[in-house]
């Protein structure tokens, strides 16, 4: 898995940096074929923004959040991305194929 973090109008520390892959663990727990995630992190005025794009085998995730303190924007902006990972992989694992080429209800 491929990790990108860029900064927009801010400098990204050792310690943000830290972080964001401890917050990523999970969605990479959740779901084990990520390919590559991009976070672009900024700051508007006196807004925090963090967005991510999750590429994943079959789709692509984006979310983004904002708060004032940019370690609760990066922790809203995992929640909701975990949350459209699980979404997938449950829409993902319930498709299963029979050898007949039919699709079959998962259980």
């Amino acid at each position: 898995m491929n990790l990108n973090i860029t900064g927009r109008h801010m400098d990204i520390t050792p310690a943000i940096r830290d972080h964001v892959l401890s917050k990523l663990d999970k969605v990479k727990r959740h779901f084990d074929q990520v390919i590559d995630i991009n976070v672009i992190l900024g700051v508007d005025k006196l807004v925090q923004k963090a967005e991510a794009t999750v590429h994943l085998s079959g789709k692509t995730v984006f979310a983004e959040s904002s708060d004032e303190n940019l370690y609760v924007a990066i922790d809203k902006l995992v929640d909701s991305l975990d949350r459209q990972v699980l979404k997938h992989k449950d829409k993902h694992s319930a498709r299963r194929h029979d050898d007949s080429g039919n699709v079959a209800a998962a259980e």
